[in-house]
């Protein structure tokens, strides 16, 4: 059983961060996991080496066009990427939580889709906004399963 869950975010605005420590807290009182986390916004374009699984989060923000036919370009929270691309830290990624607004249509948490293509790591979920508490859940077994599919072929 995992004992630790990492996750690596990046919140703008404040959703994603409330939605992690949503998550947190519910790991941490129903399955007795510890969890930390860090929002790469924090660490103002610095990097470092991760040498333990994590899971990450991130909300779609686009400038133009409509994601499909004319286009898209990711704005504001390319950090996160710069962050997993560094140092090799893709390999430690387990997978990727999106969230976005649904009023977006096809560019709902079209960032997320990018990086798990990118990477090749799996998009494991989405949410909308701050999520729901039916979120929470379905998200933190989900990220459990993951983990331990991970850990198991290290």
């Amino acid at each position: 059983m995992t004992d630790k869950i990492n996750i690596i975010y990046i919140s703008l605005n404040g959703n994603t961060k409330y939605f992690v420590e949503c998550l947190s807290d519910y790991i941490k009182t129903t399955k007795d996991v510890v969890v930390e986390s860090l929002n790469i916004k924090d660490l103002k374009g610095e990097s470092f080496p991760v040498d333990e699984p994590f899971v990450s989060f991130l909300p779609t923000y686009l400038n133009g066009g409509n994601g499909i036919h004319t286009g898209d370009k990711e704005v504001l929270t390319t950090r996160l990427g710069d962050f997993i691309a560094s140092n090799d830290n893709f390999k430690y990624c387990y997978g990727i939580i999106g969230s976005g607004n649904r009023n977006f249509n096809n560019q709902f948490c079209l960032s997320a889709k990018q990086y798990a293509e990118r990477f090749g790591f799996p998009l494991i979920d989405v949410f909308e906004l701050r999520g729901t508490q039916s979120d929470v859940k379905r998200i933190a077994n989900l990220i459990i399963d993951r983990q331990e599919e991970f850990l198991n072929k290290l």
